[in-house]
């Protein structure tokens, strides 16, 4: 050892009692950030999007992709309920908890559950139900997502607005979307499910 190294005073770190607590912060606020802005797990609470969703699947949500683009038909995207805005005012604390539990996809009862649909139809397009079969701008859909057993009532043809989706869950028999709450504002998707993460046996693409 060299008297210069000698000479140095030895660097202490924090004790462990502060430290771990500043290292779970740093690690709940990165959690945050991540699940602010970039992709956050949600659980699927209902059996709208069988058979490609089941019921308690946990999906994982690129919030960043729409930033950059737009949906596009086919997309699976959470939205903003289209039945108003029912938030709880919850303390700081709560909704900080909230937020930590939310990014891990684990359900609340605090805030109303986001819709999760199959874009149909943009800006422009025109939809249609015909003889049990969606029909954009006068072509048939090729929708092998679809369970057996779909029996949709035919519908009149509606043009989408502008800035607007129509979206559809999979599940067609026991789904509340458009067909019920009409298109909705393409400002109110929250981002675009890309994977299935939960169950792992059911890990998937989208």
């Amino acid at each position: 050892m060299t008297e210069e190294a000698a000479a140095r005073p030895e660097r202490k770190g924090l004790p462990f009692i502060v430290e771990f607590p500043l290292l779970v912060l740093v690690a709940l606020a990165v959690a945050i950030v991540i699940k602010t802005f970039l992709v956050q797990a949600f659980w699927i609470p209902s059996s709208s999007m069988v058979p490609t969703l089941e019921v308690d699947d946990r999906v994982l949500v690129n919030k960043l992709e729409y930033r950059l683009g737009q949906p596009e038909p086919g997309d699976v995207v959470v939205f903003e309920s289209p039945y108003g805005d029912d938030e709880v005012d919850e303390p700081f604390i709560e909704a900080f908890a909230r937020s930590i539990v939310e990014s891990l996809g684990i359900r609340t009862a605090t805030v109303p559950d986001d819709f999760i649909k199959r874009v149909i139809a943009t800006e422009g397009q025109e939809v249609a139900i015909v003889g049990n079969q969606v029909v954009v701008d006068g072509v048939a859909l090729d929708e092998p997502y679809l369970p057996a057993g779909v029996d949709m009532a035919d519908m009149e043809p509606t043009t989408i607005g502008p800035d607007e989706l129509w979206v559809m869950g999979d599940n067609r028999n026991h789904s509340s979307d458009s067909r019920v709450f009409g298109p909705i504002p393409a400002d109110e998707v929250v981002g675009r499910a890309f994977v299935v993460m939960w169950p792992l046996d059911r890990w998937s693409g989208l």
